[in-house]
């Protein structure tokens, strides 16, 4: 007996197993129904309504339905899916004893202590039949599995056998019979009326009452169980019945008696504690188990599988009466197994299953294990009896010649419990002694030797083995004669080699341990259920099944499933996505699988990125496993790339600090708490623009003006304190007047809100009379008297920003992972020239309907067609005003809030002139500083130095600057990157350091400082910049390319290369500037006459000339063909809408553009003449907006390059404010030479 599964409860008085799922419904002596999973070991649902011991219960074959009757009288009719008792039936005047269903009616059967049985329609909810003849309790009543009887044992000492054909007849139509059998007896009734059920046989020769009684399932038999202690077999025919034998064994009453659905045994169980299986043809015990303390009450059988239950005083004991799994080896490709006495061949190649031999009988017991030696085709075959000490092993010689297949070969029979190949004719024995015997092929003792305590022996190699017991595996070298390792596990019961013999798994009840040969641990999986089996795939990974379902584990720990199971399978090995087993009755099957998730998890850990690549672009890989296997295994970047849930994107963006992508899946959740997350996050990278983003999405205007504050951003805070007095959040604007130092609105803000007293103070104190006059007006001073000023007070002043930091903290930079370098490997080549060109967008920013209709395009970039190609309206309309971003609510959205991206920021140290005297050396050094000055000509390299006035020098020679003015923050910015600060002893002063570029190899005469402006740092704005012109903020824009613009100078370039990038980067900023301010401009004019519409147009057409990207191109031709088109300049439209489609613009956009061309060609004509002369090349008047063509005179400004009329010479230049028009200078110098 198996035990697979056991309870602690009050009394199980019924039991019955669900003929699909792994139940079991058990009822109680307390009137609880309980029902359990056996095969995961729970207690899934109770069920108690009755009142009293519940003595019959009964699954329904095919509705989720299951039936009860206690000794309340009540029969309950349960749906388990709806977890309640749906209905009762009444009619029952005594305890009921057992109730069933019918396999194929709808009808229940139930028999009471009332004398009776009863037969009910569940359907109709009413007892269709009373079968009274019984003169004591009725204890068991059962229908037959095929045929319409129904058997009854009673405490009258007798068994009866009902017909109930006649039943069936009446309720039934038209039966087994057909409609002809039907029609020809209708109802089988005579004058008198005929009853439905009739008693066919009364088996008399029990002496006491009778407790159980049962049809055998195929064959015309009865077997009993009575108070006598005895069991009797009854055959039966059509006329009679009579006794067969009779079982004598218990010695208490004998409680429940059941034929084996699938052998010609019989299980009964009595009060004598114990359960026997007896021999139906010999009609002896076979096998019998007992308990200590708990008399046995009920015991039922599984319809389909060899599983038995048994009820007892204590709980309910679910087991098996021998074991399933069939006895198999493995070679090469050949599987050999044992299937009803026959030894079989599968070859896994071909599929071809072949019978090898016929093996001796003689033994009810089952092969239990065998060992095939491929060099002598040998087999040893291990047999299991229930006392351990009669196991015997059987040698067979294997004939190689296939046609000899099925002879009776004579084997040699020995007792031992294990065989075991160890050598090529060597075997090992584990006798009953628990000693170790090695016997050769004549099964002739060769040597004995003395082996540690063990249980149990299993293969290890050629002349090795392991042995088990209890708690521990060990593995012995049988040519030493010593123990080789060890390691701790529960019973192991099975073991499974590599295919190299490198890795072994030991497979316990409920644990997989995966070692190395040396049996050194390599990882262990806990398991609930039962782990059944196991094989290694090639790549070294160990699948295995339990009870219910097929896993994976890989040598470092990580598991999990590859598929559910219906039924245990054994498995025999593993070839891609195919798994060869065997199922419990020998037969071999093959299931697909699919092995993406694990072969994923090893290419991972093998860092074979490459095939992990593969994967992720190509394989299914999906569900939340994969995603937190990846987090938790530190590869978040790599679930990135193939995750499309955004909010899953998001956290995981976050946790690799990927801001980029936090943003974007941010930006399409819109969640308030993403937002949060994310100012959070990128808080800590020092990414401020993000912060202020979310700041912004949230209306958090607290931490906004905070974020102002700290990176000394002021105009963005006076626009938060106006926004707070718009909102009338009167604590919010105090706040930021007290962080802008702003002591007149301070002084406002108390008076408003009625504290006239701390407004007087504040005014007193800050020096401000009149305004303290102002206050001392309103207030009626003898009611409320004005405090006076303390003598010498004042107010803390917030100290003014030394430079105002707009760009983020600059991040270390980190090598790229594999993954992000592979995903761009299919892009644009990284570069700076790469960054030079706008970045197309897929969304509709910039190309789609309006182009951007809330930005600075403006609805000129759509002209509304109809079906014919006309114009819906004539009249000239011009684009919107330029709107600054949505970020902002709507009662906001009269605030201009731009981003202005100002150069880079500090990187370390403070800013504020340094001085030579905090050192105090013998003989005093000239600083690094003033190398820099001498060996460099750069600006930069001046600024660093602290040498300012030099640096102006420069820069007025080299790019013509006479404004410094705009200079100040960059100058500022540089200046604190010069030098870093070192904490020396405690109570003394901070030391310097000077970042040197050259550091390995300066001295006094090459030293030069470190810059902290890159190309690249520029390149990356660049590309903020035309983001910003796409979505057409153009205000901000300009603000962008001009920081660039005056940035370029203090670049120190050490190649030519980037040397000439720089000089593309300045006539970038230079054609968007001007583009830029002249379509600003061009939306501040007038529109009233013709004359205002025409030079409109003029600037328009003047726009679509500036160098820009193709992106920004295709808009301005836009504006311009809609411009024209509007004012019947057909022609000039016409050529605007060629140069447009030449551009490649999206399908919609192209088949607008279409229509006008075709409208304009129809009429390919000017109304009116314009200053614009497009086949003429010109350069555009950066002060006039007028062009200059090509030979006529014109001047240029030395930084920004923009052309101008010759009479603005001398002027400031109006697209980088710094420089003087026409000024001859020595030109940009930013590659470094060292003196």
């Amino acid at each position: 007996m198996l035990t697979k599964f056991e309870t602690k409860s009050p009394r199980v008085k019924g039991l019955t197993f669900h003929p699909t799922r792994p139940w079991i419904l058990a009822s109680l002596h307390n009137g609880v129904i309980q029902l359990w999973d056996y095969r995961m070991c729970t207690l899934l649902e109770k069920f108690d309504e009755h009142d009293g011991p519940v003595r019959g219960v009964d699954f329904h074959k095919h509705q989720p339905l299951f039936v009860s009757g206690g000794d309340d009288y009540k029969i309950k009719i349960w749906n388990y899916k709806q977890r309640k008792c749906i209905f009762t039936l009444l009619g029952h005047l005594d305890y009921i004893r057992t109730t069933v269903f019918h396999h194929e009616y709808p009808w229940i059967l139930s028999a009471s202590d009332d004398q009776t049985v009863r037969i009910w329609n569940w359907q109709s909810r009413n007892c269709i039949s009373v079968l009274t003849g019984h003169n004591h309790y009725v204890m068991c009543a059962q229908f037959h599995p095929s045929e319409d009887m129904v058997v009854s044992a009673s405490l009258d000492q007798t068994v009866r056998v009902w017909d109930i054909s006649g039943l069936r007849k009446k309720s039934v139509a038209p039966g087994p019979g057909g409609l002809e059998d039907h029609l020809r007896n209708p109802g089988s009734t005579d004058l008198f009326g005929q009853a439905d059920v009739v008693v066919k046989h009364v088996l008399e020769g029990h002496d006491r009452g009778v407790n159980w009684a049962s049809f055998h399932p195929n064959m015309p038999l009865i077997v009993s169980g009575a108070d006598d202690r005895q069991i009797k077999l009854w055959r039966m025919n059509d006329n009679k019945a009579w006794e067969v034998d009779t079982c004598r064994g218990h010695y208490n009453n004998v409680s429940c008696v059941i034929y084996h659905p699938r052998q010609d045994l019989i299980l009964s169980n009595s009060e004598d504690k114990s359960i026997r299986v007896w021999d139906m043809t010999k009609r002896n015990c076979l096998h019998t188990f007992r308990r200590e303390h708990d008399r046995f009450w009920v015991i039922a059988a599984h319809p389909t599988l060899n599983l038995f239950a048994a009820g007892h005083d204590a709980g309910m004991v679910v087991f098996k009466l021998e074991r399933e799994r069939p006895a198999h080896a493995i070679v090469g490709n050949l599987l050999y197994y044992v299937k009803e006495k026959y030894l079989r061949k599968l070859d896994f190649t071909t599929s071809r299953d072949t019978a090898v031999m016929q093996l001796r009988g003689g033994s009810r017991n089952p092969v239990y294990s065998m060992s095939y030696n491929a060099a002598e085709n040998a087999v040893l075959l291990n047999t299991r009896t229930q006392n351990a000490e009669n196991s015997t092993y059987d040698l067979y010689p294997v004939s190689a010649d296939e046609d000899s297949s099925h002879v009776n070969s004579e084997g040699k029979r020995s007792s031992g419990l294990t065989a075991i190949w160890v050598a090529r004719n060597r075997f090992a024995v584990l006798d009953k002694s628990h000693s170790l015997v090695i016997k050769n092929l004549k099964n002739e003792v060769t040597k004995k030797l003395t082996i540690p305590n063990c249980d149990e022996i299993f293969y290890a190699g050629t002349g090795m083995l392991l042995l088990r017991d209890t708690d521990a595996v060990t593995l012995f070298d049988v040519q030493q004669k010593r123990n080789m390792g060890n390691v701790k596990i529960p019973k192991c019961r099975y073991v499974v080699w590599s295919a190299d013999m490198s890795l072994v798994a030991l497979l316990s009840k409920h644990q997989v341990t995966i070692c190395t040969k040396k049996l050194e641990v390599l990882c262990s999986v806990h398991e609930n259920t039962r782990v059944k089996s196991g094989t290694w795939d090639d790549s070294g990974v160990l699948v295995y099944t339990t009870s219910n379902h097929i896993k994976y584990a890989i040598t470092n720990g990580d598991h999990g499933i590859i598929r559910t199971l219906d039924l245990p399978v054994y498995l025999t090995r593993i070839k891609g996505n195919q798994v060869f087993c065997l199922d419990r009755e020998c037969k071999p099957r093959i299931l697909n699988i699919d092995p993406t998730e694990y072969k994923f998890k090893l290419a991972l850990i093998n860092r074979k990125y490459e095939e992990v690549l593969h994967m992720v672009r190509n394989a299914k890989l999906v569900g939340q496993s994969i995603i937190a296997y990846l987090q938790q295994k530190g590869y978040p970047e790599v679930a990135l790339h193939f995750v499309k849930d955004e909010k899953t994107r998001f956290a995981l963006a976050l946790e690799c600090s990927n801001i980029d992508a936090a943003l974007e899946a941010a930006k399409s959740l819109d969640d308030k708490e993403c937002w949060e997350k994310l100012g959070e996050a990128a808080l800590l990278q020092g990414n401020h623009q993000v912060v202020e983003m979310c700041y912004q999405r949230t209306k958090n205007f607290d931490k906004l003006s905070f974020l102002y504050l700290i990176t000394g951003n002021l105009d963005k805070l006076r626009k938060m304190m106006k926004i707070a007095e718009i909102r009338k959040d009167t604590s919010g604007q105090f706040q930021n007047a007290l962080y802008l130092g702003d002591v007149q609105e301070r002084v406002k803000i108390l008076s408003g809100c009625g504290q006239n007293s701390l407004a007087y103070l504040t005014a007193m104190t800050h020096g401000l009379t009149e305004e303290a006059e102002k206050v001392k007006e309103t207030v009626d001073t003898e009611k409320t008297p004005l405090p006076a000023a303390a003598p010498g007070a004042r107010l803390l002043q917030p100290p003014p920003p030394i430079a105002q930091s707009e760009q983020n903290w600059p991040l270390l930079t980190v090598s790229r992972g594999f993954f992000d370098s592979a995903m761009m490997a299919s892009r644009k080549a990284e570069g700076v020239a790469a960054g030079l060109a706008a970045a197309d967008v897929d969304d509709d920013m910039g190309m789609g309907g309006g182009g951007g209709g809330d930005g600075g395009w403006g609805d000129e970039a759509d002209l509304g067609m109809d079906e014919d190609g006309e114009v819906k309206d004539d009249d000239f309309e011009d684009a919107k005003e330029d709107a600054e971003g949505d970020g902002w609510a709507p009662e906001d959205d009269d605030l201009d809030l731009p981003a202005d991206l100002e150069p880079t920021p500090a990187d370390a140290g403070a800013a504020g002139e340094g001085e030579d005297g905090y050192f105090v050396a013998p003989t005093r050094g000239i600083p690094p500083t003033q190398h820099w000055t001498n060996n460099s000509a750069l600006p930069v390299d001046h600024i660093l130095g602290g040498n300012i006035e030099s640096a102006f020098r420069l820069l007025h020679d080299q790019v013509g600057v006479v404004n410094f003015e705009a200079y100040k923050d960059h100058f500022m910015t540089s200046y604190s990157r010069s030098r870093t600060m070192v904490v020396g002893m405690p109570s003394a002063p901070s030391m310097y350091c000077y970042p040197q570029s050259n550091w390995k190899e300066s001295n006094p005469k090459n030293g030069l400082p470190a810059v902290g402006l890159k190309l690249n740092d520029l390149v990356s704005r660049l590309q903020s910049a035309y983001q910003l012109t796409t979505s057409g903020k153009f205000g901000e824009a300009i603000e962008k390319f001009r920081s660039i613009l005056l940035s370029i100078p203090l670049l120190a370039v050490d190649t030519k290369q980037e040397e000439v990038e720089a000089q593309q980067l300045r006539e970038i900023c230079c054609s968007y500037l001007v583009g830029l301010t002249m379509e600003t401009a061009r939306k501040e004019l007038p529109k009233a006459t013709i004359e205002d519409q025409k030079r409109i147009c003029e600037m328009a057409a003047y726009f679509t000339h500036c160098n820009l990207q193709p992106i920004h191109q295709i808009l301005t031709l836009r504006t311009a063909l809609n411009l024209f088109f509007k004012l019947k300049n057909y022609k000039t439209a016409g050529s605007f809408a060629r140069r447009l489609l030449e551009l490649g613009p999206k399908p919609e956009v192209a088949q607008q553009t279409r229509k006008i061309l075709q409208a304009c060609d129809k009429n390919p004509t000017d109304e009116h003449q314009l200053l614009y002369d497009e086949h003429n090349p010109f350069d555009v008047c950066a002060a006039s907006y007028t062009p200059i063509y090509k030979g006529a005179e014109c001047e240029s400004a030395p930084l920004s390059g923009a052309k101008y009329l010759p009479k603005f010479k001398g002027e400031v230049c109006r697209v980088d404010r710094v420089s003087q028009i026409g000024k001859s200078t020595a030109g940009l110098k930013i590659r470094r030479k060292v003196r």
